[in-house]
């Protein structure tokens, strides 16, 4: 296997991407080193070695680095959707500093290969499956104003130092992700973990913002893992790739997979069209990497969000809420 015996360092280890990440790289014989700031390491092995640091300090990200094969980025600020924050640019600075100082320790202390994820959020209005080659052809989305710019920039950084270094950068641009572990709290939540949450509280009537008509890739934890660590592996080249689902998905749709599954699906749905959404409509052309990684899907949405749910509820009887 690939990552038999690389020591690679997961930023984010103790988070919900990077969680799924370490242990994937287990499975695969990776030495697994975990910077520690706030959160407590939900995967506990032998094989994961934690590191107390903080990021936004270079010293730290370069003793981080130190010694590593490959760096996964995964850590960086958790904020809602642009529409329903009242200030995200504690968010956007955050990810900015993180990934530019991280990347540069990565470069000074010599590892041989980066994996940044920029977003799907960069992209301009489209009513099609975009593709990668447009990201540049218009602005962004008026909702991704802020967020989606500041992927974009860490997409130009990526570049700058794919051309200056002889590190290997593997680009990303994933879809919307769900799954285990994800981030349920209700102040900074998106969309599917929200509704989990509410629906798993039997919450009736069963509100939903926007027309319920908003069209999404959602794309599963496992699928995103597996589609990065193969990025990583074959086109470590700065060259985007759109890792998503391949298939769109009403919200109205979501609602109904995620009542069914929390059995609630009596609830009365009601969608507040008058309340602000993002993006109506978010399709990507998967199709390069399906040539590139030969990449496809492996959880359907509907086995993941029932998962998921069961997931939820199983955490919550665990911790007693």
């Amino acid at each position: 296997m690939f990552y038999q015996g690389k020591r690679i360092l997961v930023t984010g280890g103790a988070g919900f991407v990077g969680t799924h990440f370490v242990q994937a790289l287990l499975g695969q014989g990776a030495h697994v080193r975990v910077p520690i700031h706030q959160r407590p390491m939900i995967v506990q092995d032998k094989g994961v070695t934690l590191i107390q640091a903080d990021l936004s300090r270079i010293e730290d990200c370069r003793a981080a680095c130190d010694g590593m094969d490959y760096v996964i980025h995964a850590a960086g600020a958790v904020a809602a959707a642009g529409v329903t924050s009242s200030n995200p640019m504690s968010a956007i600075t955050s990810n900015l500093v993180l990934t530019a100082q991280t990347i540069q320790a990565a470069w000074e202390m010599n590892v041989q290969r980066f994996l940044v994820f920029s977003s799907s959020t960069g992209y301009p209005v489209t009513d099609y499956p975009v593709k990668e080659d447009e990201m540049w052809n218009g602005p962004t989305h008026s909702s991704y104003f802020g967020y989606g710019w500041m992927r974009r920039y860490l997409e130009r950084i990526s570049e700058f130092v794919a051309s200056k270094s002889r590190m290997g950068i593997a680009l990303v641009r994933p879809t919307a992700v769900y799954g285990r572990h994800d981030n349920f709290d209700p102040k900074t939540s998106h969309v599917i973990p929200a509704l989990i949450r509410r629906a798993v509280a039997r919450e009736d009537p069963f509100e939903v913002w926007g027309t319920g008509n908003e069209v999404r890739d959602f794309l599963h934890i496992t699928d995103l893992v597996r589609g990065c660590l193969l990025m990583l592996e074959k086109h470590a080249v700065c060259d985007p790739i759109n890792i998503g689902y391949g298939k769109t998905v009403t919200i109205r749709d979501v609602v109904q997979s995620i009542l069914k599954a929390a059995k609630h699906d009596n609830a009365q749905v009601v969608f507040n069209s008058s309340k602000p959404t993002a993006i109506p409509v978010r399709m990507v052309d998967t199709s390069k990497a399906g040539q590139i990684l030969g990449l496809e899907h492996s959880v359907s949405l509907e086995e993941g969000l029932a998962d998921t749910v069961q997931w939820y509820r199983e955490s919550l009887a665990k911790s007693g809420d």
